[in-house]
């Protein structure tokens, strides 16, 4: 991966410092970066510093912005091992994801590889192309690596969650990714409740199409994202939201429909560029830290949540391994409301979400034991 990292010195300077990244953490026990990160301070101090720009002086120094938006494209193909010309600026993964289902073109009979227990944003762009013909063939997440490869065969494209937004299941993209270039089915990844957290290099796995929001494990704004599409695969995506940015010229009176050379060519008009200042400072700050050491620790976290919640009689959702854990952990106990749980823990200053009957808790790398360990005694409460 092109992410340095600082040096292995685990000193307590170091890790005060990285404490102080996350102001959150003085008043709460954050478990809830599956939905919400709080902002790591260089991208709040990013955005900050814009706003007080464009307070005092509106646009005079668009200039940088223009700059900001390219150190973004680098800092995102940074983290993901790609040429930032792979990488186009998006609202959100939703967004990103519509542009690979929408623009590529579809026949009936084509197939495409879906998984049951996506998040929305990752079933409906694939569920919807039904009315125009195309099967999808819905596996399980559970499912081992021969039931994906006996459904990708004569399949045109695989879609699937790096990790799964509910039981916390990291997928094998580098094993997923050998099957589709194998069959020849294009590959596409909804990376946001894993990308910031674990490393993810889409040569290696190689991943056709990968899209993300800031705002969880990223530790950056909602409403500014990435797009990564393969260049070899970006004539076959044609953009189907068209505005000025679309095309190669930017002079307003010319009027050629010249596409982008490059994936600017999805991003269509006026970027959220505070959103940008915010994104690039957050993704540089954890490629310093080093996403590999970042995904340890994730790991480490939950896996200890996750056996103190089994310890107290509470149900997992799922199975945690080394190779398929992650940093979400959902558990419920019979009898007990989730969302009454939900509550109790955010009185106690901790925070969580409930989706779907279970309390989904998901630490990033900052959290302390400590923090974990009050957590749980929460949860001894609530019982």
């Amino acid at each position: 991966m092109g992410c340095d990292r600082l040096p292995l010195k685990e000193d307590n300077a170091l890790w005060d410092a990285r404490r102080d990244e996350f102001p959150a953490c003085r008043e709460l026990v954050y478990l809830n970066h599956a939905a919400v990160s709080p902002l790591c301070r260089r991208a709040a101090e990013a955005m900050q510093g814009l706003a007080r720009e464009v307070l005092q002086e509106g646009a005079r120094n668009s200039y940088r912005w223009i700059q900001t938006y390219d150190g973004l494209r680098v800092a995102a193909a940074r983290l993901l091992n790609a040429d930032k010309r792979e990488i186009a600026i998006v609202k959100n993964t939703s967004e990103g994801l519509a542009i690979i289902a929408n623009g590529l073109s579809w026949k009936p009979g084509d197939r495409v590889v879906g998984f049951r227990e996506e998040f929305p944003a990752n079933y409906f762009p694939w569920k919807q192309l039904e009315r125009r013909g195309v099967r999808v063939e819905w596996l399980s997440a559970e499912d081992p690596l021969d039931r994906i490869e006996q459904a990708c065969r004569c399949a045109r494209l695989l879609a699937i969650s790096f990790v799964q937004y509910l039981s916390g299941r990291r997928a094998d993209l580098a094993s997923i990714g050998e099957i589709c270039n194998r069959r020849g089915c294009l590959f596409v990844v909804d990376a946001i409740q894993g990308l910031g957290a674990f490393p993810v290099d889409v040569k290696a796995c190689r991943i056709d199409a990968l899209a993300a929001d800031g705002h969880k494990w990223l530790v950056g704004p909602e409403g500014c994202g990435i797009l990564y599409v393969r260049q070899g695969i970006q004539d076959e995506v044609e953009p189907r939201e068209i505005g000025w940015t679309n095309f190669a010229s930017q002079d307003y009176g010319n009027r050629e429909m010249t596409l982008r050379n490059d994936a600017g060519r999805y991003e269509c008009g006026t970027l959220n560029t505070i959103g940008c200042y915010g994104l690039k400072a957050a993704i540089e700050y954890l490629c310093e830290v080093g996403v590999d050491r970042i995904g340890a620790e994730v790991q480490r976290l939950g896996d200890r949540l996750a056996a103190g919640v089994q310890e107290r009689g509470w149900e997992l959702l799922g199975t945690r391994t080394p190779e398929t854990g992650a940093g979400i952990v959902s558990f419920r106990k019979e009898g007990l409301n989730s969302q009454i749980v939900v509550s109790r823990l955010r009185d106690a200053r901790v925070e969580a979400a409930a989706r779907q009957g279970w309390v989904r808790a998901s630490p990033h790398f900052y959290v302390t034991d400590e923090e974990i360990d009050r957590a749980l005694a929460v949860l001894d409460k609530a019982c």
